[in-house]
């Protein structure tokens, strides 16, 4: 048995506190509100803030009580958790580059159901729950170049490709709405409340099934290389941009 810190979006709350029920370990979770990840900075520095936080409180308590590790409830998140370091604790967070790869289980996951549009909206039940709107964009194609203007596109990839990420990006228009549904969440009736919306929009309803191994391999300790990051003490996150690694540890 290991005691960790959990410090997490709440768009994974209900998810993380099944896994933590479920979990040998003793995990001390922390819940952060929705809508950080739109100012990548601003989450980068409220992460940081609680994690030395946690350390510092670690470092004052009882050999029983401190914590072994911090555990992320993140992923990439547009780059708000680019540069996180390492204190004299390890983070431990999963290859993924945002909460939809969480939600869906896998990074093989994720391109089977957004491959052909990384940009495409979804929602959840954290999203309808604890949102200010129940849908949210994809993170991944903010490292691919979302949010930045064509001529900067063309600086960075060349004319070709800028114009293939700005359509990828920027869709005229989504026919479809997604919905990742979790087995912890399946009984809420928020499935049906979209496939309903979608009706009376004209839109297509994709129902997603969601997956919690990633959540719970990290309130587990089940952290293999493939799947997770551990970021040991004087360490940073460095992203990768890929769909392989996403990112690694560097020395800061």
């Amino acid at each position: 048995m290991a005691r960790f810190k959990l410090i997490s979006c709440k768009v994974l709350q209900r998810e993380l506190c099944a896994a933590i029920a479920d979990s040998p370990n003793v995990i001390d979770p922390e819940f952060l509100e929705l809508g950080l990840h739109e100012s990548p900075e601003g989450l980068r520095l409220r992460l940081q803030d609680r994690i030395d936080e946690a350390v510092a409180a670690s470092e004052k308590a009882a050999s029983s009580e401190a914590y072994e590790a911090i555990l992320l409830g993140y992923g990439l998140c547009g780059n708000g958790l680019a540069g996180l370091e390492a204190r004299s604790l390890p983070l431990v967070l999963a290859r993924a580059h945002d909460c939809c790869t969480l939600l869906l289980g896998s990074r093989a996951a994720f391109l089977e159901s957004f491959g052909d549009a990384l940009s495409a909206s979804w929602s959840s039940a954290g999203y309808i729950e604890r949102g200010s709107t129940c849908f949210r964009a994809s993170e991944v194609g903010r490292a691919a170049g979302l949010g930045l203007e064509y001529e900067e596109l063309v600086a960075r990839y060349g004319e070709e490709n800028a114009r293939y990420v700005r359509d990828a990006m920027h869709p005229a228009a989504e026919r479809e709405i997604r919905y990742i549904e979790t087995p912890e969440t399946e009984g809420l009736g928020y499935a049906e409340k979209m496939r309903a919306k979608a009706a009376e929009e004209g839109k297509e309803f994709l129902l997603l099934r969601g997956s919690s191994r990633l959540l719970r391999g990290l309130a587990n300790g089940a952290w293999d290389d493939e799947e997770y990051l551990v970021v040991p003490p004087g360490m940073r996150i460095e992203p990768l941009y890929d769909h392989d690694r996403v990112f690694e540890a560097r020395r800061g």
